[in-house]
């Protein structure tokens, strides 16, 4: 089940600035029953009082609604030396969190050092400009991911950012966004008219792993069914299946996965990626999710990578890839299938499997 759409904050952050804002009393009445607080500063350093797992748990439950002055960060495809990824643009209308409790979330650990709420910029006609402005100075497409720095869809019942993006987009000749998500929030995908600039990306698990490590998302099928609807209603759809993980009957488990994607939808594009983690990101699950997150990090990693993540070890990778591309084959010999941020030798191992330059957030 979804929890996203049932979300209510026990606490609003309302940064002084914005306190009279349309789109912020708007928001504000939605949760009447949220205690909120203006504030004059939108950082706000971690309480002393509290444990890093109180404070994670806590701002699960704490909306700040405040602005930016930069809607749009460039990733340049590098992750040290040796690991690359296609370089694109990060679109971030909303910070800091998300509702759900995913054990392995980077996301987590790259907020560790704020105190954890759920932000939301409101400041539109700011991220407006920033996109004409990148995609004016960008040679060819420019590719917009709202799905690397936060869930696309999991808040959209609040924010209702996909009614304003949707039509915005495409009035950019060059400019294509992806929306990537474990949400089944589609109510607003369905009530603007789709085009060929959005790209709509459900990251997707097997229900094993969804219910051991993705709390409160919703379920496989949820997802499988969203993505069906929207591909129906003429959106575009893609699969990241990521982070793979190495659980009791894995190779069952993800081949039932692939078998309901490929039966139910047609997707353009499946990227496959295995988990990885920072050392310090493994001990702060660890803190928060206790004898799960040890669970999870049970098995034999590796380190090495440029990036400097711990992985499973390179022959357990290219196990399951190829399990995975050998399965995706037996149903769809035509769609494109890539690797999300693996080492050379895994690339090389897999050159004539993959297509390193048809992945999740870029378009073609």
């Amino acid at each position: 089940m979804d929890t996203a759409k049932t979300f209510k904050p026990d606490t609003i952050l309302l940064w002084q600035k914005t306190a009279d804002h349309p789109e912020a009393q708007r928001i504000v009445n939605l949760f009447p029953s949220a205690d909120v607080k203006i504030i004059e500063h939108q950082r706000i350093p971690p309480s002393p009082n509290l444990s890093t797992n109180q404070m994670f748990h806590k701002g699960k439950k704490t909306l700040m609604i405040g602005q930016t002055s930069s809607f749009v960060g460039h990733f340049d495809g590098r992750l040290g030396a040796t690991v690359r990824c296609c370089p694109y643009h990060k679109l971030v209308p909303v910070s800091n969190g998300c509702p759900y409790h995913c054990t392995y979330c980077y996301l987590a650990f790259v907020y560790r050092s704020y105190q954890p709420f759920i932000k939301l910029n409101i400041n539109y006609e700011t991220m407006f400009k920033q996109l004409r402005k990148v995609s004016d100075n960008t040679n060819g497409h420019a590719n917009f991911n709202m799905g690397e720095m936060l869930d696309s869809l999991a808040l959209d019942h609040i924010t209702n950012l996909t009614t304003k993006l949707v039509p915005f987009v495409p009035q950019i000749p060059n400019a294509y966004l992806m929306l990537l998500t474990k949400s089944n929030n589609i109510g607003n995908l369905l009530t603007v008219k789709p085009n060929n600039h959005i790209v709509l990306s459900w990251s997707l698990n097997s229900q094993y792993i969804i219910d051991e490590y993705e709390s409160g998302t919703a379920g496989l099928a949820e997802r499988i069914e969203a993505a069906g609807t929207c591909q129906q209603y003429g959106y575009r759809i893609r699969y990241r299946i990521d982070p793979g993980i190495l659980c009791p009957d894995w190779q069952n488990q993800y081949m039932d996965l692939i078998r309901k994607v490929v039966t139910v939808t047609a997707p353009e594009n499946i990227t496959l990626g295995m988990l990885r983690l920072l050392p310090g990101h493994f001990r702060f699950a660890v803190e928060i999710y206790g004898d799960k997150a040890e669970k999870l990090f049970s098995h034999t990693f590796t380190s090495g990578a440029s990036d400097g993540k711990l992985r499973y070890e390179p022959a357990k990778r290219l196990e399951f890839y190829n399990f995975l591309i050998d399965t995706i084959r037996s149903f769809n010999k035509n769609v494109s299938i890539s690797l999300c941020r693996e080492t050379p030798h895994i690339w090389q191992s897999l050159k004539n499997r993959c297509e390193p330059h048809k992945c999740n957030c870029i378009t073609w």
